[in-house]
């Protein structure tokens, strides 16, 4: 297998998911490029950076880190200037603002922001509710739901659900099928409670295609076709409009953009 052409390492004294959010966030501006992103998280004392350190110099790429401890962020600086290694400092400049704006100082501890505290039993309790109410199994928990998802196959209803539940939001998602009547729990929802998905029929026909591909079926079958794909979209625009919920059309949007409209819409 060809060497990617890219390698970003991501470090951190406490998860990494901060600074890989970030480096994610950046990698879908960019497109077609191959990108190996390696993950060092709870890096704690200076000999096991200096180790990861070296090892991300050898791949020509760059290092991301989140880092509080002064000692390590001495120590990457550094090891940055003998390795001739690009680093990125996530935190450091917004911490910075903070301590010249707000006159304060920050506490230096690792790991503050996944404290056990009562965001992170309601993200933990959204997601164990989004994950068993994925793709309509649970119609009774469209009642419980902070957020409905509605789409047809493929317009990314269960990693937008996913996304969501981490910030703290309960999702339904329900797959919307011409030959399937709406579940009446729909039309006992306030509408700003549901957000329609819906895309481009080309962009659609693209991604099941691929889909097919993927599972080794036939590329012809009419879940592929372009004139059963425009007919799921209007059928399932049409209901948008009887629930006079939101519409959003995700065509070419990554899932962190479509996650920020709906938290705008909510």
């Amino acid at each position: 297998m060809d060497e990617p052409s890219h390698f970003i390492t991501i470090c951190s004294d406490s998860l990494g998911d901060t600074a890989e959010a970030v480096v994610q966030a950046v990698l879908h501006q960019f497109e077609n490029q191959r990108v190996t992103i390696k993950r060092y998280g709870n890096v704690r004392h200076e000999d096991e950076l200096r180790k990861l350190l070296e090892e991300a110099a050898k791949h020509n790429g760059f290092v991301a880190y989140t880092l509080v401890q002064p000692e390590l962020r001495e120590t990457i600086r550094e090891e940055a200037v003998r390795l001739d290694l690009r680093i990125v400092d996530i935190m450091g400049p917004m911490m910075q603002a903070f301590i010249d704006t707000f006159n304060d100082e920050p506490r230096q501890r690792p790991g503050l922001l996944h404290q056990l505290d009562e965001n992170y039993f309601r993200r933990i309790e959204a997601i164990e509710f989004t994950v068993a109410s994925d793709d309509g199994r649970d119609l009774g928990a469209m009642l419980k739901a902070d957020i409905v998802l509605l789409g047809m196959s493929r317009t990314s209803k269960t990693p937008l659900g996913i996304f969501l539940a981490h910030r703290g939001k309960k999702v339904v998602n329900y797959p919307i099928v011409p030959e399937i009547s709406p579940p009446g729990q729909l039309f006992k929802l306030p509408p700003q409670r549901m957000i329609g998905l819906t895309m481009e029929p080309e962009h659609m026909l693209k991604i099941r295609s691929e889909r097919l591909k993927v599972l080794g079926l036939p590329v012809g079958s009419q879940y592929a076709s372009l004139e059963r794909i425009k007919e799921e979209i209007q059928y399932a625009e049409a209901l948008f409009e009887r629930l006079g919920c939101p519409v959003i059309d995700i065509t070419d949007k990554a899932i962190e953009e479509t996650a920020g409209i709906i938290m705008g819409y909510i």
